[in-house]
């Protein structure tokens, strides 16, 4: 039985190889570790490669918001008021053709203190996609739509699709019925708030 020759490094590799690591780690540790966790790059190459935009900080403070207790909106402030009758025109039939597509930006201030509504005509199936967002602060707003009818009601009817409060909204829309549909905005904050609106769809402003 023939005996099995194991090959052996040399002492003079063995060192070698040593001093090759600690060489390789030390790079390491200058010109990634140094810069990414502790903000010092004394050679630059942290700079060089962007580890140094890795540091943040131990005393960087992060701002959080602390959220406002606004109330709580019950199921009764969805729509109208329940002695205010749906009209027949809600099951009218959707028109063979809509309108044309198109799309705006509309910018609307909303006063401290105080509410305003943006609302714009669809017809019945009609589709959109929306997005708002405000300049500041949060917004109480209901995201509701009105029943185009023949004649002048005195207690108009509407259905709430959304009521919150935001400071951001996105989403896509289907009219249920013929009307005007949009939003009511309330400010309860002492600053004017703007409100950015992009829509894109079938709607006449």
């Amino acid at each position: 039985m023939s005996e099995m020759n194991h090959p052996t490094l040399e002492k003079k590799k063995v060192i070698i190889a040593i001093l090759l690591s600690i060489v390789v780690g030390a790079v390491i540790l200058v010109g990634a570790v140094l810069p990414a966790e502790y903000g010092m790059d004394p050679t630059g190459v942290g700079k060089l490669l962007g580890f140094n935009r890795l540091y943040i900080p131990s005393e960087t403070s992060i701002e959080l918001v602390t959220p406002v207790n606004n109330p709580l909106i019950k199921l009764e402030k969805a729509g109208s008021a329940p002695n205010v009758a749906r009209p027949i025109e809600a099951d009218n039939p959707a028109p063979k053709i809509q309108l044309e597509q198109r799309e705006d930006t509309i910018t609307v201030i909303i006063p401290a203190g105080k509410g305003l509504e943006f609302k714009i005509d669809m017809l019945k199936y009609g589709k959109m996609k929306y997005e708002w967002s405000t300049d500041q602060g949060v917004l109480y707003f209901d995201f509701h739509g009105e029943v185009k009818q023949v004649e002048k009601a005195k207690d108009v009817y509407f259905e709430s699709y959304t009521i919150a409060y935001s400071n951001n909204m996105v989403g896509t829309f289907l009219a249920p019925f013929e009307g005007k549909h949009g939003w009511y905005f309330r400010n309860n904050s002492k600053e004017d708030i703007t409100v950015n609106l992009r829509l894109k769809g079938q709607y006449i402003l």
